[in-house]
């Protein structure tokens, strides 16, 4: 098969073709980023896809996150069900036709109704966790208190698949970063169903992104993954968003 080459990355997200199927806010984001081999990521993508690289390096991601006022063909938000913390590992993966997209390897959520729909629906893998976020604040050095961001998860029924994750976000902008538009500037996900590789679409805002410190992690999920050893080295990007509200569009297209 031959593959086009792969689509400029663009910080502007394309126009969704159509009615917008759905929408989200995503809110407090931490993206934690590690190079990695693009022969590690290889295996874990559907049938299609080649691994995505910047400066000659493959990456994986864990991110956190809040998701909230989740709306379908334009619901009001669904309560409950719509809101929750999720923590999510992901690759990125290029088609034959050149499109960038995200590929999940898992997506950690406590809403078990919105679990089972999205395995579903788009075959995603999420898993049903407890999930949670606080803001624990520590003493700066002229006395102030710093606001952090705690998540944590544990997979139910398979406690080994768990994460703690401490960050402190700064006020300091990222902007016209091109690794940052990499790993963020991400307009749609793939998918495989019955065989068949899916482009599902998604449009919001430019990110507005910040530097921010990783304090602590404890995680299982990347190795669970198949990134034996990640989690003990230092991450190479880590960012901050308060967030963006999201519209996705049918599969196909762009």
């Amino acid at each position: 098969m031959t593959h086009a080459a792969a689509r400029p990355i663009s910080a502007i997200a394309p126009a969704l073709a159509g009615r917008a199927s759905a929408s989200q806010r995503w809110s407090n984001l931490v993206f934690i980023h590690w190079r990695v081999d693009a022969a590690d990521v290889a295996p874990l993508l559907p049938e299609g896809l080649r691994p995505d690289e910047f400066d000659g390096s493959s990456w994986v991601g864990l991110i956190p996150f809040v998701l909230d006022q989740a709306t379908v063909f334009g619901s009001p938000p669904v309560p409950y069900f719509g809101n929750f913390v999720e923590v999510n590992v992901r690759l990125y993966a290029v088609d034959a036709q050149g499109r960038r997209g995200v590929v999940f390897v898992s997506l950690e959520a406590s809403r078990l109704a919105a679990v089972l729909a999205a395995r579903a629906l788009f075959r995603l893998p999420y898993m049903w966790s407890r999930t949670r976020l606080t803001y624990p604040e520590i003493p700066t050095a002229v006395g102030h208190q710093s606001r952090l961001l705690r998540y944590t998860s544990v997979r139910h029924g398979a406690k080994q698949a768990r994460s703690t994750i401490v960050a402190r976000p700064t006020t300091v902008p990222v902007v016209g970063d091109p690794l940052a538009d990499f790993l963020t500037a991400r307009w749609a996900l793939f998918t495989s169903i019955r065989g068949r590789l899916i482009h599902l679409r998604n449009h919001h805002a430019p990110w507005p992104l910040f530097t921010a410190e990783l304090l602590h992690l404890e995680d299982t999920l990347l190795a669970v993954a198949g990134f034996t050893g990640l989690v003990d080295t230092k991450p190479d990007s880590v960012l901050y968003s308060p967030g963006v509200t999201t519209w996705f569009g049918t599969s196909g297209g762009g």
